[in-house]
Order: C-alpha cells, then structure tokens, then sequence
C-alpha cells in the first residue's frame, strides 16, 4: 500500500479528452508511484459540483468545438470553484481548451466570441485557415528545463497579468506566433498547447506538480526521497 494518496479532479474527462492527453495522468500515476504515492481520480463534468476541498491536483484537457461550447456554458457554475483551487497554490495543468476556458474568452471556429471564466488573465484568437501544427521544443526560464513536445492549434492565446510563460520558444510556434511564449504559469497552474501528452516527454514537470501537491497535503513529511527522484528526458 501507498504511503501517501492524492486525488485528482479531471476536469470534463468525459468531453475534453481529444489527442491522447488523458495520458498525462497516466503519466502522473506512473511517477507517482515512483513517490510511493496513489492518485485516485474522479471525472467532474456537466451539472456536477467541483469542491476544491476535496481535490489534490487537478487535470483540464483539450476538446473539440462542439464539446468545447458545452463545456464553456456548464463551467461558469464552477467559476468560483475552480479559482479557488488555483489561489490556494493547489497544481492544475490545463491543456489546449482547458488552458483557453481558464482564461477570459476565445474566438471559436465561426468567429464567435466564447466565455472562459477569467480565472487566468489571458485570452484566445483564432486564425483563418491556419493552424499551429508540428514539433516545438521550450525552455522554462525559471528552471533551465526544455520540453519537447508537439503542437497542433488554431488558437492564438496572449498571457496577461499575473502569468508568465511555461517556456520560450526554441523551435516551433508556441502560443500566438509573435512573442515566442508557450503556455502560461499563474500560482501552481501550468497551461500548454502541447498534446502527446506532455508529461509522458517531460517527467520534470510532472515531478514539480506532484512534489506540490504532496507539499500540500504533507507539509510535515519528510519528502526528500520524492524531490531526489531522477527522471532522464525522452524524446
């Protein structure tokens, strides 16, 4: 038996779940249990409540249009929720639409101006007849690591107050194509347009969202084992 347990709120598992990026909690439930640590995890979707009380770390993946819409409209019932979690230095990763929803609106496919719950200061454009799509690589300013992934969007997302990007672009396109930002850091929250997922490419990440989490609901443990943990890059 697993010495510490975690639970993970999976944000519309049943919606948002486009490209493989439940992946990323299998990738967390691997490393986790390289920490001697469990993660249950539950699906809270349409007309569910979100109490962040009873949540760890949280996991909000990418969706297609139409799923995307209906997420949009259900998820300002959890608005005050979800902000909570992330004020209270709780991790989330959020990829793609989950990363935009976070955020104040973005333009969808016909041009419509879709809420998101502005629990992240940026937003989201679109472009016509274009997408991001291929191999990016980044850089974390903050801790020196590159992530490698692969990118594949019509969004272009512009980071706002309070959020600093998940890296710089060293090859690829990353958020908008102008300021070679990717993704966005607010608290504990990561947000990428890297599907793949990214985890299973960049275990460093994965080890600092668990370290966190742990943190959290272990302030007294002895977690050097954890922290110790070497996880080599694969590409």
């Amino acid at each position: 038996m697993a010495k510490y347990h975690l639970t993970l709120a999976h944000l519309y598992g049943d919606l948002m779940n486009t490209y493989g990026d439940i992946g990323n909690i299998t990738a967390l439930q691997y490393y986790a249990g390289k920490m001697d640590t469990d993660i249950a995890v539950k699906v809270i979707s349409i007309e569910e409540n979100f109490n962040p009380d009873e949540f760890d770390l949280a996991f909000f993946g990418g969706g297609q249009d139409y799923e995307q819409t209906v997420v949009s409209k259900d998820i300002q019932g959890k608005k005050d929720a979800i902000k909570e979690f992330i004020e209270a230095n709780k991790p989330m990763l959020a990829i793609c639409g989950g990363y935009q929803l976070l955020g104040h609106y973005y333009i969808g496919a016909a041009g419509e101006k879709i809420p998101g719950i502005g629990a992240l200061d940026h937003y989201t454009l679109s472009q016509d007849h274009h997408r991001f799509i291929g191999n990016i690589t980044i850089k974390n300013e903050e801790t020196g690591q590159v992530y490698h992934g692969f990118e594949n969007h019509n969004g272009r997302t512009f980071l706002g107050k309070d959020e600093r990007p998940l890296g710089m672009v060293i090859s690829g396109h990353g958020n908008n194509g102008e300021d070679k930002t990717e993704g966005a850091i607010h608290k504990f929250t990561f947000c990428s347009y890297f599907h793949g997922p990214i985890l299973t490419r960049n275990g460093e990440l994965a080890k600092r969202i668990l370290i966190k989490a742990l943190e959290n609901k272990y302030p007294d443990a002895d977690l050097s084992q954890a922290k110790a943990l070497t996880i080599k890059p694969t590409f």
